[in-house]
This record gives C-alpha cells, sequence and structure tokens, in this order.
C-alpha cells in the first residue's frame, strides 16, 4: 500500500528531462537570437529586392531548437539544400528552400517577371552559380547581424537536392532552427536555416547571461528536494513462479515471510530506506517510523544486509 502524509499538497507533475538534449532555449537565449534574426531578415528581404529586382520582404516566423533528424523529418523529400561550412565545426550549417523558389529568383535575376511556380528539377551550371553567389551574400548578411553569436565565418560548401541523403549533421546533434516567410512579387515561400547549436549556444552566455554558475551545485540540491517521489509501505516480498500466480483464484492464501510483529518495509523508489509501524492517524492510516536503514542515511557504505529495525515505540493498534 501507499502512505501519503497527512495534509500533503496537490501532487506535482514532473516532466522527465535529458540535460544531455536541452531542447529548449532559456527565455532571455530565446530573444536574444529572435531580435539577431529579424534584423537578418529585414536586411535580407532588402537585399533581395535589390538582386531579384522586385519588392521583397522577410520576416522571421521561428525560432526553435531540434535534432538533426527531427529538422530533416519537417521537410519535403526533394528541396534545395546548401550545406554550409562553419569555422571547424564538425557539423555543416543549412540554408534550405524550395527549388522552384530558386527557379523563379533567378528568372528574375535573369530579366524574367514571372511569379509562376517552376519545375521540381535540378539547377544547371549557371543558376547553380547564381544560387550559390545569392546564398552567399545571404551569409555575410547573417554574419553582420549575428555578430559575435557566430564566431566563425560561414561559407557555401555544396547544394543537394534530397532532404533525406543531405549529411550535413548526425542525427542527433542539435541544431537552431530559423524559419523564416520571404515573399518575393507574389510568391510567398518558407526558407530555413538550421545553424548547429555548438557554435551559437556557447556565445549565448557570455551575451546575455542569465545565471550565475557560483552555487550551481546549491540551486541543484535545492531543485532536486522539490521533486515528489513515490513512497510505499509493504510487507516483505515473496518470490513465486509464474505457475502459482496463473493458478489463485479467490479464496487462495499466501504465506508471506513477514513475521507478524515485524515492522513494515518504507520503500522510496522501489528502494529498502526504513522500517515503520502502521497505525491510525484520526480516521486514516499512517506510518510510524522506527528506525531508518545505514544504507539510506550513509550511501557510500552500503550494506547489502538489512538492518534489523528497533524496539518499535508505543503505537495504536491498528484495525482496516
Amino acid at each position: 500500500m501507499t502512505i501519503h502524509a497527512v495534509g500533503e499538497p496537490a501532487r506535482r507533475t514532473a516532466e522527465p528531462y535529458d540535460f544531455r538534449r536541452p531542447t529548449t532555449l532559456a527565455r532571455e537565449h530565446s530573444r536574444v537570437l529572435e531580435a539577431a534574426f529579424d534584423s537578418f531578415a529585414r536586411q535580407w528581404g532588402t537585399q533581395l529586392t535589390a538582386k531579384v529586382r522586385t519588392k521583397s520582404t522577410a520576416t522571421t516566423e521561428s525560432v526553435i531548437v531540434q535534432t538533426y533528424d527531427e529538422y530533416v523529418a519537417s521537410l519535403p523529400t526533394v528541396t534545395c539544400m546548401v550545406r554550409c561550412v562553419v569555422g571547424d565545426t564538425a557539423a555543416k550549417m543549412v540554408v534550405q528552400f524550395p527549388t522552384p523558389v530558386a527557379l523563379g529568383w533567378v528568372a528574375r535575376m535573369l530579366g524574367g517577371a514571372s511569379d509562376k511556380p517552376g519545375l521540381e528539377r535540378k539547377l544547371t551550371p549557371i543558376e547553380h552559380a547564381l544560387v550559390k553567389a545569392l546564398v552567399e551574400e545571404a551569409l555575410d548578411v547573417l554574419a553582420y547581424s549575428l555578430g559575435p553569436l557566430l564566431p566563425a565565418e560561414a561559407r557555401v560548401e555544396s547544394i543537394q537536392y534530397n532532404s533525406q541523403f543531405t549529411q550535413a549533421a548526425a542525427p542527433s546533434d542539435l541544431m537552431v532552427v530559423v524559419t523564416c516567410g520571404v515573399q518575393v512579387g507574389e510568391t510567398t515561400s518558407a526558407v530555413t536555416f538550421a545553424v548547429p547549436a555548438d557554435t551559437l549556444l556557447p556565445q549565448l552566455g557570455a551575451v546575455n547571461p542569465v545565471a550565475s554558475s557560483e552555487n550551481a551545485p546549491e540551486l541543484t540540491r535545492e531543485q532536486v528536494a522539490l521533486v515528489p517521489v513515490e513512497v510505499a509501505v509493504r510487507l516483505a516480498s515473496l518470490a513465486v513462479t509464474p505457475a502459482q500466480v496463473l493458478d489463485l483464484a479467490v479464496g487462495d492464501t499466501l504465506p508471506l515471510p513477514h513475521h507478524a510483529r515485524e515492522a513494515f518495509h518504507v520503500t522510496v523508489g522501489g528502494q529498502d530506506h526504513a522500517r515503520a509501524m502502521v497505525v491510525r492517524s484520526g480516521s486514516r492510516a499512517a506510518a510510524r517510523i522506527v528506525s531508518v536503514l545505514p544504507s539510506a542515511t550513509h550511501p557510500q557504505g552500503v550494506d547489502d544486509a538489512p538492518a534489523e529495525p528497533d524496539a518499535p515505540a508505543p503505537t495504536q493498534e491498528y484495525r482496516p
């Protein structure tokens, strides 16, 4: 049975968190990145207007952290993936946009004026050179807008056309994924920038520190102390065979290896922690601790043998 303290507050739900994959940004860090990419979007829209010779705008729609595998899964299979090298980082930055949109940009750069969507095909050598130059200029604007957040220069390495086969990073590598809405003439499309998190996140603390690490152990202990755990008071367990379990019927008796006058076992997370006697607290059952196991108070000197309980304190008899 499970014993809860009398008058305990409402149960708090604890969500699992993997510290090896901090998939959420601190609010302050998120604001810094959003402000930087908003500045980039405004300047990039002006640059596109000059390059494609028609009014163009770009706006930042979202800034999130995803693994590279999650990012690729969100993209269409056939699309334009521009891999970019960022300093000595093994993971590559990715600039992604639909291939027909890129062909429309190229057509306008060469004097065309049609907003009709193009075909889904690979770029010709001339189109490849024009798109590469367009992306390289966008990377210059990105470096200017991010400033110290992007410590290394980014340059175009290659252009791929299948998101599933483009190996820019390991599947579990974290990426800061920025989605921009780009409107060129009457055509609106989504362009994504996936920057390795290892490139941006280390600089965020220096740009806008959110907390001091001097008292990190103390803060960790305080937070762990608030995590709810299950405490159970139970009899000694009995090992049985599957056949015995399947043959159980109403009225059967299982003899437990628990003496009638022995204290109950108090477990936390399935581990023995103390011994207790079951008593009555008003109209509810309660457990009075009579001893604490040495392994619970001295984890470094764990003794596998269960400790004998101390003499139980005077208790009230519990009758269900």
